[in-house]
């Protein structure tokens, strides 16, 4: 038996509508896939889980502003836009992880997803966590991994913040870090 902690990654809606051009484009987003590429091959090369989340929303949700929600119409399931990157690794290995799927805006890859329970079955005890965007999905993400007690790296080379507001992403990186994330490069 070894002492090593068993680890996966988590690769969080790098998906065209949140990189430049898309319909709720993140500043720099595209920015995110190298850094991520490398973990992603790493982690298979030593025969660890790689996760990916996507928001894959209906055409219809309260998500959206048109609808009552917060946000731009987006990641609308089986379109362009809720693609992952093109230069993003795929590979059979790498479970994708499905949210937002009906009216709730499911930020975390943990909302109403089975992350936790594939994460469980596969014996893992911490998350490295990247992708987009850190104010958002990333940061919640984290926090939940966190509170299901996974330990987590969250990698700051490997996401980009919507930044709504000055600050934001820093904002993010302090709540992870109380919360027992450690923020590595």
């Amino acid at each position: 038996m070894h002492n090593e902690p068993t680890r996966a990654l988590i690769v969080v809606d790098v998906q065209n509508d949140f990189c430049p051009g898309g319909a709720l484009a993140v500043s720099h987003g595209d920015e995110v896939v190298a850094p991520l590429n490398k973990l992603i091959t790493e982690f298979l090369e030593r025969g660890e889980p790689v996760f990916k989340s996507r928001d894959w929303h209906p055409q219809v949700t309260k998500h959206f502003a048109k609808y009552g929600g917060t946000w731009p119409i987006h990641c609308v399931q089986n379109t362009p836009g809720a693609e992952f990157h093109p230069s993003l690794i795929d590979d059979p290995r790498i479970q994708v992880v499905s949210k937002g799927l009906g009216d709730k805006d499911c930020y975390s890859a943990f909302d109403e997803t089975d992350l936790e329970q594939q994460l469980r079955e596969e014996h893992v005890d911490e998350v490295w966590v990247g992708g987009l965007a850190t104010d958002y999905c990333v940061k919640n993400t984290v926090l939940d991994a966190r509170k299901k007690g996974f330990e987590v790296k969250a990698v700051s080379e490997a996401m980009r913040a919507v930044n709504l507001n000055p600050g934001d992403d820093e904002q993010a990186l302090a709540e992870m870090r109380k919360a027992g994330a450690e923020i590595v490069e």
